[in-house]
């Protein structure tokens, strides 16, 4: 019984280690993986733009995007 309950321990708090969100971090800033990859869509939506109608990438900016990630706002 006692070797049950050690073992049930065990599997819980491997389950709580993997069930831990994954985060992106790039200086003192951290952001949640799956609002890095909707950022990049966002960036890379913008690369499908008939290059003569585009706007350089150098005054492209994410922040006026309606769609960004709310992670991304205080940068902004």
């Amino acid at each position: 019984m006692k070797s049950f309950l050690s073992w049930t321990v065990l599997a819980v708090l491997v389950l709580v280690h993997i069930s831990q969100a994954v985060y992106v971090q790039d200086g003192d800033l951290r952001f949640p993986l799956e609002s890095v990859k909707k950022l990049k869509e966002l960036m890379d939506g913008n690369r499908h733009i008939n290059p003569r109608m585009m706007v350089p990438m150098a005054s492209y900016s994410p922040c006026q995007e309606k769609l960004l990630p709310e992670e991304f706002r205080p940068v902004c």
